[in-house]
């Protein structure tokens, strides 16, 4: 596992159900193509799971 993950949200969660929706938001992201740095461990890549057809994600 890499240190940190790099997440950029891709596409739109206006049309996502309310779930994906407080999921990208809790993951730090409000605008598209914005890149937050978070922690890689178990918590934040379930959640990168639930939403992956909404960001794309590099390891750092």
């Amino acid at each position: 596992m890499a240190d940190k993950l790099k997440i950029t949200l891709v596409k739109s969660p206006i049309g996502a159900i309310p779930k994906h929706k407080a999921t990208v938001a809790a993951l730090g992201l409000k605008k598209l193509n914005k890149t937050v740095e978070m922690p890689d461990n178990g918590a934040v890549r379930g959640m990168i799971a639930n939403v992956r057809h909404l960001v794309k994600v590099e390891e750092i």
